[in-house]
C-alpha cells in the first residue's frame, strides 16, 4: 500500500518540475528526467504517472490517480492551471506554500525539542533513583531504632510500588498508549474531540490556534489567488486541513456561502465563539471580501500571523529552558533531601 509523500518531498518534486519547465522541457520529457535522478522509492510513481501522461491524460488526472501519493491541495492548483495555462504559476505557488509549511513544522519542532528532551531525561532520572538508588537508602534505613520522616517513609513506599511491580506499570502505560492510539485512529469523533482540546492546552494550546489559523490564510489565499472560486478554494482548504477543526470550519463556512450568506458573515456564522479566529483576522477578511482583495489579503494575513508565531516560538524557547532547569533541580533536590532527612536527623534518631 502506498503512503503519502511527505511534504519534504512533495515539494523536491514540484521544485525539480518546475525548474525543468522553465528550462523549455515539455512535460513528459522533465518526468522522465526526474526519474533518472530520483530516488529508487519514487520510480514506482513516477513510471505510472508517465506511463498515464503517454497515453493522454492530463497532469492532474495523473495526480489524481495517485491522490494517495499528493495532497490534495497540489492537485487542484494544478488542476487550475491546467485551465488558465500556467502551469508554472501553479507551481512557484505550490512551492511556496510547502516550504511556509515546511519552515513553521521545524520552527515548532526546534521550540519543544529541548523541554521534551529535558523532561524526558528527567523522567528517566527519576525512575533510576526510585529503583535503584532508593531501595539501597531503605537497607541503610532499616538498621535505625526510629520512626522515619512522613515523606521519606512516602517515598520508600512509592519506589517499593514501582520496584516490584515495575513491568506491570510499564506494559500497562504502553498498552494504554497503544489502544488510545488506536481509537484515536479510527475514531473521527475522538480525532475532533482531540483537536478541540488541544486548543485549550496551556502554553501550547495558543501556538497549535496559531499554527492552524495560519495554515488556513495561506491555503485558502494561494487557491483563489490561482482562479479557484471560494467555495471550491474552501473545499480544498477542507481536503487539505491537517487539524479537524480547520476542516469544519471550512466546510460550516461553505455552507453558509451557499445559503447566500456574505464571506464575513459566513466567517462569524462558522465561528461564533471564536474558536479558531480572532476579531482582527475576522475583520480584515470580512473588509477584504466586500472590496474583492480576498487573495491578498489571505496571504498578508498568513506571513502576519507566520511571523508572530514564530516570535512566540523563539519567546517560548527562550522562557523554558531556565524554567525547566528550575523544575528539574527543584524535583531532583527534593527527592534527595527527602532521602537524606533520616541521616540529618541521625543524632536524634540514635
Amino acid at each position: 500500500m502506498s503512503h503519502r509523500l511527505s511534504k519534504q518531498d512533495q515539494l523536491g518534486f514540484a521544485r525539480q518540475l518546475l525548474t525543468l519547465l522553465q528550462a523549455g522541457l515539455a512535460l513528459l520529457n522533465a518526468i522522465e528526467l526526474i526519474y533518472q535522478t530520483a530516488p529508487k522509492s519514487w520510480h514506482a510513481w513516477l513510471q505510472n504517472i508517465h506511463a498515464q501522461l503517454k497515453n493522454g491524460y492530463s497532469l492532474s488526472q495523473c495526480l489524481r490517480l495517485n491522490a494517495d501519493l499528493f495532497s490534495m491541495e497540489l492537485i487542484n492548483l494544478i488542476s487550475v492551471s491546467e485551465r488558465t495555462g500556467d502551469i508554472e504559476l501553479a507551481l512557484t505557488a505550490i512551492c511556496e506554500q510547502l516550504e511556509a509549511q515546511i519552515e513553521l513544522r521545524r520552527k515548532v519542532q526546534q521550540a519543544l525539542a529541548y523541554p521534551l528532551i529535558t523532561l524526558t531525561t528527567s523522567l528517566a532520572l527519576v525512575i533510576v533513583m526510585m529503583v535503584w538508588v532508593v531501595p539501597v537508602f531503605k537497607d541503610v534505613f532499616a538498621n535505625f531504632q526510629a520512626e522515619l520522616p512522613g515523606p521519606t517513609r512516602m517515598l520508600i513506599q512509592a519506589s517499593s510500588l514501582i520496584e516490584h511491580y515495575f513491568l506491570e506499570l510499564g506494559f500497562g502505560l504502553v498498552l494504554s498508549i497503544v489502544t488510545f492510539y488506536l481509537s484515536w485512529a479510527k475514531s473521527m469523533r475522538l480525532q475532533r474531540q482531540c483537536d478541540r482540546l488541544s486548543f485549550r492546552l496551556p502554553i501550547l494550546g495558543p501556538l497549535l490556534r496559531l499554527a492552524t489559523l495560519t495554515h488556513w490564510c495561506r491555503t485558502l489565499g494561494h487557491l483563489i489567488s490561482s482562479g479557484l472560486s471560494l467555495p471550491d478554494a474552501l473545499r480544498v482548504t477542507a481536503q487539505s486541513s491537517n487539524h479537524w477543526l480547520s476542516h469544519d470550519f471550512s466546510a460550516e463556512v461553505f455552507k453558509q456561502l451557499t445559503r447566500g450568506w456574505p464571506l464575513g458573515e459566513s466567517l462569524t456564522r462558522a465561528d461564533p465563539k471564536q474558536i479558531l479566529f480572532d476579531l482582527e483576522t475576522l475583520q480584515l477578511l470580512r473588509i477584504a471580501s466586500e472590496s474583492g482583495s480576498l487573495d491578498s489579503m489571505l496571504c498578508k494575513r498568513a506571513n502576519i500571523l507566520g511571523s508572530e508565531l514564530s516570535n512566540r516560538l523563539n519567546t517560548l524557547s527562550q522562557t523554558l529552558e531556565p524554567l525547566l532547569i528550575v523544575i528539574v533541580g527543584i524535583i531532583i533536590g527534593s527527592l534527595v533531601i527527602i532521602l537524606y532527612l533520616p541521616i540529618f536527623n541521625l543524632g536524634q534518631i540514635v
